[in-house]
């Protein structure tokens, strides 16, 4: 029996990725090895979003490399974002790849690791629209949560983005395979259902001519052991009355929404192809504060986009400072070749992109913790996660908390708890974006 490692990095959309090809391994007799000593091929499945995951995704290749020469792995194959965009200089540079394959070749990785193991050298480039939508997943998430990925592909076209090039147009899943992938899922032990897709609110446009998620929002809370259902890449342009009247009348479905807004100043937000100006995002938000005063909203920005002057940038800082964003996160623009906004004029320097950042994340961590102190008194339902044996406490994750990039929620209890748990945590204190409590379940 062949024994395989997997690398995945980037997206959770991603994870779903590496997910299926596992599965697929597994159920063809592959062995899916915990680490690389004595694996037989490696799969790389990388993210080419920016240059950040760029340099990631090279950096592990090159150390599967050394680890091929030094006989602890036998072959290497590369496969998602960044072998969809960069096949041929893969190849070229790092010749220690035994195979490049697009992401249209996931549904025949089994064949394909088999070819490579007896010595195939590959190159595999199938439309992307081949990418598997549907199938088994091996989960990699704890079995008390897993992801939901509903679409792949986007079609909004933001200047910034390759991800249409890489993916393609945005492809709705259908509404039926869903609710029984999500069924599974919760036989198997989910008690958390987190919806993803490059633009989760788009979802079934393509596939039935509406918006669709709002009833599969009231289908996957119809399922037995499914507690939490959590939604991630929520765009604004289509978080709806009828989206926001689920939201709030489901008590399933989290009062937690993640809005990539990506910009606030209206010359920025137009040079990027967004849709709608600042004061619609600000309409947008006051409805869903409206219709669910306990939300909580998670933003994305981009820093130092073309033409970002220090106008622009103080509008932006503006309105992060009015709106209060109870989580937010931002990244430094990078150009990306194949983009409009790569031939844009007025790209701004490294420095000014990193200043600029530490402005905003500083403001964010004085909005955090002015938050944070308001909650002290306050008794959440936490999802357990850890026990820290030094410490003897628990950690968790409240509504507020989506697992890998937001905080989590410390407590001490004189009782023992088992990882997937929901326990009541009584707010005692916070430590800048974490949360400090006791059980008094």
């Amino acid at each position: 029996m062949y024994k395989i490692g997997m690398i995945s990095l980037g997206c959770p959309k991603n994870q779903v990725d590496a997910e299926r090809m596992l599965a697929l391994l597994d159920k063809n007799e592959f062995e899916i090895a915990d680490c690389y000593e004595g694996v037989d091929a490696v799969i790389v499945n990388t993210c080419g979003f920016i240059d950040d995951a760029k340099r990631e995704a090279i950096e592990n290749i090159l150390d599967m490399a050394q680890l091929k020469e030094e006989g602890t792995v036998k072959k290497i194959i590369v496969t998602g974002c960044l072998a969809q965009r960069h096949q041929e200089e893969i190849f070229t540079e790092i010749p220690e790849v035994d195979a490049v394959i697009g992401i249209g070749s996931n549904g025949n990785i089994a064949d394909i690791v088999k070819k490579v193991i007896e010595g195939e050298k590959i190159y595999d480039m199938p439309a992307n629209t081949e990418l598997p939508l549907v199938g088994e997943r091996l989960l990699t998430t704890p079995e008390y949560w897993s992801y939901l990925k509903i679409a792949d592909g986007c079609s909004n076209r933001c200047t910034y983005c390759a991800i249409p090039s890489i993916r393609g147009d945005f492809r709705s899943v259908e509404f039926e395979t869903l609710v029984d992938e999500a069924k599974a899922l919760a036989d198997a032990g989910t008690k958390e259902l987190i919806l993803i897709a490059q633009d989760t609110t788009n979802y079934g446009m393509d596939l039935y001519g509406k918006l669709r998620l709002p009833e599969l929002l009231d289908a996957l809370c119809e399922i037995d052991g499914i507690e939490w259902i959590r939604l991630l890449y929520c765009y604004p342009d289509k978080i709806t009355d009828e989206l926001l009247e689920t939201m709030a009348r489901q008590p399933k479905v989290l009062h937690y929404i993640d809005l990539p807004l990506q910009h606030a100043d209206d010359k920025i937000l137009k040079a990027m192809n967004r849709k709608g100006d600042s004061e619609y995002i600000r309409n947008t938000i006051s409805r869903i504060r409206e219709a669910m005063p306990d939300a909580v909203i998670r933003t994305t920005f981009i820093i130092g986009f073309p033409g970002e002057g220090e106008e622009e940038f103080e509008n932006l800082a503006e309105f992060i400072n009015e709106i209060e964003f109870d989580r937010l996160g931002c990244f430094s623009y990078s150009p990306q070749e194949g983009t409009t906004a790569y031939e844009m004029e007025d790209q701004i320097d490294d420095e000014t992109k990193l200043r600029r950042g530490e402005i905003i994340m500083g403001d964010q961590l004085e909005i955090v913790n002015l938050k944070n102190h308001e909650k002290i008194g306050s008794i959440y339902k936490v999802l357990v996660e850890d026990y820290d044996g030094y410490s003897d406490s628990y950690s968790g994750r409240t509504y507020m908390d989506a697992p890998d990039i937001d905080g989590k929620i410390v407590f001490t209890t004189e009782k023992e708890y088992n990882s997937g748990d929901f326990v009541d945590v009584e707010v005692i204190g916070m430590n800048e974006y974490d949360l400090i409590g006791k059980d008094i379940s």
